[in-house]
This record gives structure tokens, C-alpha cells and sequence, in this order.
């Protein structure tokens, strides 16, 4: 990844953080755009938030090794107590925030040799999930949006791949491990053990955006603790 320019929206906290370190550490120019400046040494913020549609994007450099693309939700509600707004609210953040970012970038990644991009997806797009639909229908949205691209900007050299995280410890997810008893609940309920961490996505993200991983595109990967393919 040295000398790499990667732009990570999201970096302030969370599973954003942690890859704009790690790509860091590996010798990456890491801009960040966020609400809030992650406050790593190294590292160009701007502040950026999803939700607003006039958002300045004139930081985007001319040129972009790799883009990920980490804002997102967890608004947990029965079906039939989700409204409209919720839904658009999800939509906004995590579907139509990635594509105002990736319209505005596309010039600048067809300008690497090797340009890589990252979205998230959640292990609630594959497998139902109580309260998820809100989400879960945002996220399987960006699947499709990165499928489309992986097979549209290929002729371009451009990869685009998905992470399917299940529950990971991040700010986001504060409530949902807010009590022993509630982390004990949470790892009990992935095949592997234990809950995800945020180093667990940033590495399988840094290695997206690298030249190991130079013939992957169109892959929705579960970073999931097994959660959402095994029942032992």
C-alpha cells in the first residue's frame, strides 16, 4: 500500500478509523472525510457528512488509488414501527451517500493503474434477521449498486467488493454491547465465539485495496464470525 492515495469516508470512528490507520501504517496517503476528524497522525481530513445532498466533494485528489465508503446505521425496530422516514434515512446514509461519492470520484480512479473500491454491506442482506428490515434493505441495495459497478467499471481496471459484517464492536454499536450480559448474548450467537472487532473488517478492507487482491471484484465477503452460513 506505500504510497497508495486512499480516500476513506467514515474515518472518524469505528471500522473507518481502524482502516485509515492500518492503511497508514502500511505507507498509504490516507485522506479522510467524516463529520468529525478521526485525529490520526498522518492523515488529511475534510469534513464530510452523508446525509447532507450538497456536500462539497472538491477534495477528492485527481488522482485515487482506493475508495471505501464506511458511514452507515443500525436502527432496530419491529416492521411495523418503522416509518417511511426511517427507511429514507437509511437509504440516505448508507445507499445514496456512497453513490454521490462514487460519481464524484470516478474520474480520479480511472486515473490509477490498479484502482480499488470498498462498500459495506450487513450479514442482515443475506440472512433474515428480526428488526433488520430497514437496514437490511439499504444494505442489500448497495450490494446491488456494487455488483452493477464491479461489472460496469471493469473495463476501466476498477474493483469493487463488499463487506458483510455481523455485530462488531464500534460506537455504532454501543447499545447493542452495552452490558456483560449482552456481549456474553452476542458472542454465544456466532459459530466462531465472540463478536467482531473493528481490526477484524479493517484487514480484510486493506487487503481489498492491495495488489494481493488484484483479481477480486463483484465479492460480497462475510466478515461474520460464521454467523451467516454456519449452525454448528
Amino acid at each position: 500500500m506505500k504510497d497508495k492515495t486512499i480516500l476513506v469516508f467514515g474515518a472518524s470512528s469505528g471500522i473507518g478509523k481502524a482502516t485509515a490507520q492500518a492503511l497508514i501504517d502500511q505507507g498509504a496517503n490516507v485522506i479522510s472525510a467524516s463529520r468529525s476528524n478521526p485525529e490520526i497522525s498522518g492523515l488529511e481530513h475534510h469534513s464530510f457528512d452523508a446525509t447532507d445532498k450538497n456536500a462539497e466533494l472538491d477534495f477528492i485528489p485527481e488522482q485515487l488509488d482506493g475508495l471505501v465508503y464506511c458511514p452507515g446505521t443500525i436502527n432496530l425496530k419491529p416492521f411495523n414501527r418503522s416509518s417511511i422516514e426511517d427507511f429514507q434515512s437509511d437509504l440516505d446514509i448508507n445507499l445514496l451517500g456512497a453513490i454521490r461519492v462514487l460519481q464524484a470520484s470516478f474520474k480520479s480512479l480511472k486515473k490509477s493503474d490498479s484502482a480499488s473500491v470498498v462498500l459495506f454491506s450487513t450479514v442482515a442482506a443475506k440472512l433474515g434477521m428480526n428488526f433488520h428490515s430497514s437496514i437490511a434493505t439499504a444494505k442489500a441495495a448497495v450490494e446491488g449498486l456494487g455488483k452493477s459497478l464491479a461489472a460496469e467499471w471493469s473495463m476501466h481496471g476498477i474493483r469493487v467488493n463488499m463487506v458483510a459484517p455481523s455485530l462488531t464492536d464500534t460506537p455504532l454499536a454501543e447499545k447493542l454491547l452495552s452490558t456483560d450480559d449482552r456481549k456474553e448474548s452476542s458472542n454465544k450467537r456466532h459459530p466462531i465465539g465472540r463478536y467482531g472487532e473493528a481490526k477484524d473488517l479493517s484487514e480484510m478492507v486493506v487487503f481489498l485495496l492491495s495488489e494481493k487482491a488484484s483479481w477480486v471484484t463483484g465479492q460480497t465477503i462475510g466478515i461474520d464470525g460464521g454467523v451467516g452460513s454456519l449452525k454448528p
